[in-house]
């Protein structure tokens, strides 16, 4: 017993371990964190056999995914907001009501016809296949950079059809049960609409619970996000206990309701960055749960031309027809139209759910339902594959993601701010100025830069500005208050080491007074400050560009050139900008940005 206890305990070590290491090397080498999540439970489950999860962890197996299943989803349901369906809410709700009906019963057909499962089975399975899901979706947005309307439509449809295609999977598989009896009522599918408006109701009450709880200040605020947490899960439990399969319904519903109230309750959104952080973790390590209890055979399966036709007419034939027919006469032009008809990998409630229903349909006496796991399991890795794969080159194509190797955006239109942003721009990087005073805009405008007239911390901002293009902020403002408390709203969103903040004078900067951690956010040398480098722009230097022709450290040219060093762009594109720690290394084709006096 202990042994196995200790074989359990690392078996969950190794899996949560795993699963981060995956998503950081999927970050390093640019490749889909999916696929190698994918990857990495198959090796050290099927192929190599070094642990098997399902065996391990037993009779908890199934509820652990099930409730980090529908954390994922309460995280990405929080995170919609109807205002970024301006625009777009007609495909939107053609999508999730017209697309997912046509795509249940093509789906369904081509599981029939194709698959050469029975027609029962078919339209439970076309069902669940509707599914999509924040646990794919969502990191395929944030690695292909897309425009905001066409991430907003895919990231909307993902969330609200996770539930729906459990739900249509229940309502067939409901029909199956109740037609197979005779007689046999209409009356006798109540229960079932029941107990989905109750599951429905249940999400409602607790969100709406909860906001007023936070609202009236009841919780303190370190523990905040572990009481939401646990409400989450007495939402699914409780929506479980209902009907199976509906605690996803509940929450999804719970978490829309947090999303809506968030204009009333603003200390809602504090949950945010941790429910992001558990939504990750988990995502990844429920993958490598799925992966690596698969079976040799399950993984041979795949490898039969019905299932691998059945997986090729989905992608091209069902997915396409859904969104083409679904949207006509909506918002979406012709090259979104094409996106998001591509763009729709499966992931874990598919793989999990559909284990579910063929454990109960060999119960009932449907032999083939045991084709299910490896048909569920070949569309999953393949629409993975495919989509991750290829989401970013088609965006580019089509116009719908950003081409620029690096984009920048100034807090504040100072005169400094001002030349820098247009050298930059020059140069071929994205630049993007803001600041709240429309005077001080209007000289960057003279100059064709782009700008931003609003408060960059207003909550408007995130739907009036499209961030896309930019992966690095510099807070440039005269006020060091307000720079330290853009970086710290912005390093969630940019990163710690794309964050950083201009010093206002020499008071700031006193060597010893600057934590080592800071100095990597305060930009360029001590004594380049927000006073100091703006007296400088008005009385006449400016910024040049030197081209590098062999490998030497910043001190060295800069001995050269006697100019202030600010930024470096690398030979691919990519911005570097000098901080008071890190002096980068310049290397034979870079270009060295330097403020300095007209000779």
């Amino acid at each position: 017993m202990e042994i196995q206890q200790e074989l359990t305990l690392i078996s969950i070590v190794v899996v949560i371990a795993l699963g981060m290491f995956s998503q950081w090397l999927a970050w390093r080498i640019q490749w889909p964190s999916i696929v190698i999540m994918t990857i990495a439970g198959l090796l050290i489950g099927p192929i190599f056999g070094l642990i098997n999860p399902q065996e391990g962890l037993g009779e908890l197996y199934s509820p652990i995914i099930s409730l980090a299943v529908a954390l994922i989803l309460f995280e990405g349901s929080t995170s919609l907001d109807i205002r970024e369906l301006k625009g777009i809410s007609k495909s939107v709700f053609r999508i999730v009501t017209f697309g997912a009906l046509i795509a249940w019963i093509g789906g369904s057909l081509a599981a029939h016809f194709i698959a050469g499962l029975s027609l029962e089975i078919s339209f439970i399975i076309g069902g669940l296949f509707v599914v999509t899901g924040p646990t794919v979706i969502i990191p395929l947005l944030r690695q292909a950079k897309l425009t905001p309307r066409v991430s907003s439509v895919l990231k909307w449809e993902g969330i609200i059809v996770d539930p729906i295609g459990p739900l249509l999977a229940l309502f067939a598989y409901e029909i199956i049960k109740i037609t197979s009896e005779e007689p046999f009522q209409l009356s006798d599918f109540i229960p079932f609409f029941v107990d989905s408006i109750l599951a429905i109701l249940v999400g409602y009450a607790i969100g709406m619970l909860v906001s007023l709880l936070v609202s009236k200040g009841l919780f303190p605020e370190y523990l905040k996000s572990p009481i939401i947490f646990c409400f989450v899960l007495i939402c699914f439990a409780s929506g479980e206990v209902i009907m199976h399969e509906t605690g996803m319904l509940s929450v999804t519903v719970m978490g829309l309701t947090l999303a809506r109230s968030k204009k009333y309750v603003h200390s809602i959104g504090s949950i945010g960055h941790f429910m992001e952080n558990i939504s990750v973790m988990l995502t990844s390590t429920v993958f490598i749960l799925l992966t690596a209890s698969l079976t040799r055979d399950t993984i041979m399966e795949i490898f039969t031309w019905p299932i691998i036709l059945f997986v090729i007419i989905m992608l091209f034939l069902v997915r396409p027809l859904s969104i083409w027919i679904s949207t006509i006469g909506t918002e979406l032009t012709l090259q979104e139209k094409t996106l998001v008809g591509w763009i729709a990998p499966r992931g874990v409630v598919a793989l999990t759910v559909s284990g579910y229903f063929a454990g109960l349909l060999i119960e009932d006496g449907y032999p083939n339902a045991s084709i299910l796991t490896p048909l569920t399991l070949a569309l999953v890795f393949i629409t993975v594959c495919a989509h991750g794969f290829s989401i970013g080159p088609i965006a580019r194509k089509l116009g719908l993601a950003n081409t620029n190797s690096s984009g920048v955006v100034m807090v504040g239109a100072s005169s400094f701010s001002i030349a820098f942003a247009q050298h930059l721009k020059d140069m071929g990087a994205s630049v993007l100025i803001t600041d709240t005073s429309d005077d001080q805009l209007y000289r960057a405008r003279k100059f064709g830069i782009p700008t931003y007239h609003g408060e960059i911390l207003s909550e408007h901002s995130d739907f009036e500005v499209d961030m896309t293009p930019y992966d690095t902020i510099l807070a440039m403002k005269g006020d060091a208050a307000y720079n330290a408390l853009v970086c710290q709203t912005y390093i969630p969103e940019f990163g710690y080491h794309n964050t950083f903040s201009l010093p206002i004078g020499t008071s700031q900067v006193e060597h010893r007074e600057i934590p080592s951690a800071l100095k990597a956010n305060l930009l360029f040398e001590e004594g380049a400050t927000f006073t100091e480098l703006n007296k400088k722009v008005n009385i006449g230097y400016t910024f040049h560009t030197i081209e590098i022709n062999s490998k030497q450290t910043l001190l060295k040219e800069k001995r050269k050139s006697k100019g202030i060093p600010l930024c470096i762009k690398r030979k691919n594109g990519n911005l570097v900008f000098v901080t008071f720690k890190e002096k980068p290394l310049l290397d034979e084709g870079d270009q060295l940005v330097v403020l300095e006096l007209e000779k």
